[in-house]
This record gives structure tokens, C-alpha cells and sequence, in this order.
């Protein structure tokens, strides 16, 4: 049996807080799957940041042109700071490439109507860096979630925390809504994906002003459903935060705690999940608790994505869908424009 061509991919960008350097990694390690082209650095990331850069090191740099123009060069990685994230990515839609990208998109909203527009021309795949979307035990929630073993869910909780340096914390000025925006993000894809689009959202977003920052550096937003309220909490200035990463889904069924949701092993070899079941009505009797195998935050992540891109695979999260996602993680970040558009006040109608 031939062996299956490989994908041949090229990074644009490197990216100050988030994934860059995992996902190329990731390309490095998947050599069966991906030929990696090269990459560009197209926002100074070389001077900038240059211990990054520094991890892409004997691979061709090339020009967005060469990119571009290069029929063999199939797909992208777009991973560069988040506010250029759909400049690049809308480029590489126009060019006719797959994309997978880091999370969320940038901050203007009509760019990523625009985005989406072009992938449906194209028909090409477009995959987010939404990693908890590959957590194995998130997957098995979901689908037992679809399957009705919950029964109809009330709620959701979904934390992610962190206690970062007041630079990074600084930082998340560069976002709406700070925290929500950059971490937050990763919560409200959950929520959706489970409940769909609530009746109101109501972002909470505030400064700690610890070490005098002035961004928004703790995040939460209620998501208000016809039987029940979710929330988001996102905190970049929690003691302990890391380990606070937990989701809880409560339906009329059981309630199942993914806590904590990502539990980073010692020997840097992966992470793990504990799962709580919880299907008792009172709190003394029993409940089942079970750790996931030891897992890799994104090499599953990227071969889905390179079983999209060879049509082996649907993406089960639908053009419409990430639309409709980033519509909602604005609206948690508070931006009233948005907001507006989205979840109108009746009061507010016309006559």
C-alpha cells in the first residue's frame, strides 16, 4: 500500500502568550503527516520575540508571497499575536489554503464575517486551536450529552485560571474584555457546544488592579438559558489558578465534573483529566471518580486537522458555528456593538 502524500504546511507568525511554538512542534513531530514548508514572520516576531523565534530555526523563511502563490504549499498555521490572527488567516483564505489557526480570531468582528464568507467559497477547511475540544474526556462528555445521558441540562460552570506576571496581565489590554477574551474564549466554545446560544448574555468582566495593572484581568460572563443560567470565570490573577481548570455539567440526569480539566503531569510528559460522576440524589452516597490517560494537548488536534484537509474527515464544527461562537465570546467580552446586534433590549424597539 503507498504511503499517503504529506501535507505540505507553512507557519505564519509566532505568537507572545499562546500555541505557536506547540503547534510547530506538533508539525515537527508529525513528520509522517506534514512536510513543513517554512514559515514567515510577518509582524517583527524575530526582534520582538526572539527566544520564540528561535524554536523555528533551520526551516526555510519565506515571504507571504511565496506562501501564497505556491500551489504545493496546501495549508497554513496562523499563529501570530492574536489581534492579527484573521488578517492573516483572511490572506490565506484568498490564497485557496486550509487554515488552522489560534483561538479566537482578531477583534473585528466584520474581518471575521468576511473570513468565513471566503472559506465557503472556497471550501476549504478552517479549524480553530480550541484544544479542549481534543480532550478525551471533554469528547465523551459531549457525546453523552447528545446522546441524553445527562438529561436536559440546567446549567454549566467552566473555569479556566492562571496566575500570571502583571506584564503578561498588562497585555490583555490589547483585547476586549481582556481575560475573557484571550482565556475565556476556550469556556464559552464549551458552553456553546453544549447549550447552544443562550437567550442574554451578561458579561462581568473587571481589573484586579493587582500590581497595578490596568487591564481586565478576571473575566466571567452568565449566559442565560430558558431553563437555566451557565457561567464563564477566567482569572489571570489566581493563587493556585492552573489547577482550577474545571467544567461542570449538571443535567436532570447526573452531573459530570471534569475537575481538574487539565492536570499538567511532572515529568512534562502530557496532561490528565479527572472525571467526577455524579448520579445520586443525596451527598452521602456513592460516586464514580476516574482519571484519564496520560494525553498531548494538541497531536490530536492536528491529525483531525490533517484528516480535514484530505477529506477523510468532516469538521464537525460547521463555518456557521465558529461565526456564531465568536459573535458570542464578543458579546462576553462586552462589546456593546455586538451585544446590541446579538441580544437586543425589547425595551429598546421601535414603535
Amino acid at each position: 500500500m503507498d504511503k499517503e502524500k504529506k501535507i505540505k504546511i507553512a507557519q505564519i507568525g509566532i505568537n507572545t502568550n499562546s500555541h505557536s511554538n506547540d503547534i510547530f512542534a506538533t508539525l515537527e513531530k508529525q513528520s509522517e503527516i506534514y512536510e513543513i514548508a517554512g514559515y514567515v514572520f510577518p509582524e517583527n516576531e524575530r526582534k520582538r520575540l526572539p527566544q520564540r523565534a528561535a524554536g523555528l530555526e533551520g526551516y526555510r523563511e519565506l515571504t507571504l508571497d511565496e506562501i501564497w502563490n505556491d500551489p504545493e504549499i496546501e495549508a497554513v498555521t496562523i499563529e501570530t499575536d492574536e489581534i492579527y490572527l484573521t488578517k492573516y488567516a483572511l490572506a490565506a483564505a484568498k490564497a485557496g489554503k486550509h487554515i488552522h489557526m489560534e483561538k479566537p480570531g482578531g477583534v473585528g468582528a466584520s474581518d471575521f464575517q468576511e473570513l468565513i464568507e471566503v472559506m465557503k467559497q472556497t471550501k476549504k477547511t478552517l479549524h480553530f486551536g480550541y484544544m479542549y475540544r481534543y480532550n478525551p474526556y471533554v469528547r465523551e462528555l459531549l457525546g453523552q450529552i447528545r446522546d441524553g445521558e445527562l438529561g436536559p441540562i440546567i446549567s454549566v460552570e467552566a473555569q479556566m485560571n492562571c496566575l500570571h506576571a502583571a506584564s503578561v496581565r498588562q497585555w490583555l489590554k490589547n483585547f476586549p474584555g481582556g481575560m475573557m477574551f484571550f482565556l475565556g474564549c476556550h469556556l464559552v466554545d464549551l458552553i456553546f457546544s453544549i447549550q447552544g446560544k443562550p437567550k442574554r448574555i451578561l458579561p462581568f468582566n473587571k481589573c484586579s488592579g493587582v500590581d497595578g495593572v490596568t487591564a481586565e484581568d478576571f473575566g466571567m460572563a452568565v449566559f442565560e438559558y430558558e431553563n437555566g443560567v451557565s457561567f464563564a470565570k477566567t482569572s489571570a490573577v489566581e493563587m493556585g489558578g492552573f489547577a482550577r481548570r474545571q467544567l461542570v455539567v449538571s443535567g436532570t440526569k447526573k452531573t459530570v465534573e471534569l475537575n481538574p480539566m487539565e492536570w499538567y503531569l511532572p515529568d512534562f510528559s502530557g496532561f490528565q483529566t479527572q472525571r467526577v460522576v455524579r448520579d445520586a440524589a443525596f451527598w452521602h452516597e456513592n460516586y464514580q471518580k476516574q482519571w484519564s490517560e496520560p494525553f498531548d494537548r494538541y497531536e490530536e488536534m492536528m491529525r483531525m486537522f490533517a484528516e480535514m484537509v484530505r477529506g477523510k474527515r468532516e469538521n464537525p464544527y460547521t463555518l456557521d458555528h465558529e461565526l456564531e461562537l465568536y459573535k458570542m465570546i464578543l458579546c462576553a467580552c462586552g462589546r456593546e456593538d455586538v451585544l446590541k446586534t446579538e441580544f437586543p433590549d425589547p425595551g429598546e424597539a421601535s414603535e
